[in-house]
């Protein structure tokens, strides 16, 4: 890495970006609506929309007394949704020209999306939807094999998210991503495979190998704070930039590659953080919630045993009542 940095620092021929350089720098309006819709993006994510949309109105077809809810039904369309924002608009354009925006680009795909897709779940809506028959022959052993009780241990998908962010961020991976569309391609999806193992378990709607209870959701959640934030600082406080793409580039809008850089670092750690956080609070609510409605249920039964034994106990009582020669 430092060799390519250096390289680039000196003016050393390096491979041409795989994304033109946009002569107009980045905007509100740009980002928002400078959309280029990319078909071998744009169809696979259109398509998995549609077949969300039908997929649900067949649950709702075979199960009418439990519909699938708004929230479920929509936070996926949510995600795919996100997906097309980091990889169709604005954003997308200048990924390969400021790291700042590739770093928006992340945490879309990272923190954002995977984290609307679960709270659809997709796979509870899968199993729902599917006859018996593949459901049983199919599905359940795929949940049940071992590699998916391998890859979604909470521990597992922890480590995965965390190497996969420090991994790609400080190893050749990501300068080459910039020079080369398919390793930026397989970087985007690996990313978000981490993200949706990361998430998965944090919200619990689908089943999976390993249900943690809610204390350890938010250690799990919480944990990934610091992580994130030494990773933005490692960045943060790097004093020459990382990726010697950005320098071949220059200064492209009037911000140099270290300043770019820096602010990158500085997305990563307020953001980052800030859905950590975020989460946690949301764990720790649906923690408490639980605890009401477990501690309504147990009042419940509670009132429901005292009934029943009081209907019993009048019960005998009019017996011996109607009968006083038992009582002897």
């Amino acid at each position: 890495m430092v060799g390519l940095v250096a390289a680039g620092a000196v003016g050393v021929p390096i491979a041409a970006a795989h994304g033109p350089v946009p002569d107009a720098p980045p905007d509100i309006v740009t980002l928002l609506l400078g959309w280029d819709v990319e078909p071998l993006v744009a169809l696979p994510l259109l398509a998995a929309a549609i077949v969300w949309w039908r997929m649900l109105a067949r649950v709702d077809r075979l199960h009418p007394e439990h519909p699938v809810s708004g929230v479920q039904r929509w936070s996926f369309l949510l995600g795919i949704g996100t997906i097309a924002v980091a990889l169709l608009s604005g954003v997308a354009r200048y990924d390969t020209t400021l790291f700042s925006l590739h770093m928006v680009q992340h945490l879309l795909l990272t923190l954002v999306a995977p984290l609307f897709l679960a709270f659809g779940a997709p796979v509870t809506q899968l199993l729902r939807a599917s006859s018996p028959r593949t459901r049983q022959n199919i599905l359940v052993p795929i949940l049940h094999s071992r590699i998916m009780r391998v890859i979604g241990h909470p521990i597992v998908a922890w480590i995965l998210f965390t190497a996969v962010m420090w991994g790609t961020h400080f190893s050749p991976i990501f300068n080459e991503s910039l020079e080369n569309r398919l390793v930026h391609d397989l970087e985007h999806g690996l990313y978000m495979f981490a993200g949706v193992l990361f998430w998965w378990p944090v919200v619990g709607l689908d089943p999976a190998p390993r249900r943690m209870n809610h204390p350890a959701r938010i250690a799990y959640v919480f944990l990934q704070m610091p992580q994130n934030s030494f990773l933005a600082v490692a960045i943060l406080f790097a004093e020459s930039p990382l990726y010697a793409h950005y320098l071949t580039l220059g200064s492209p809008y009037g911000i140099t590659p270290l300043d770019d850089q820096r602010l990158a670092a500085g997305l990563m750690w307020f953001f980052g953080d800030l859905v950590f956080l975020v989460a946690t609070l949301g764990v720790l609510a649906a923690w408490m919630r639980h605890e009401i409605r477990s501690t309504e249920a147990a009042e419940r039964r509670a009132d429901r045993e005292l009934t029943d034994r009081r209907a019993r106990e009048a019960a005998l009582q009019d017996r011996r009542i109607a009968d006083p020669v038992d009582q002897g």
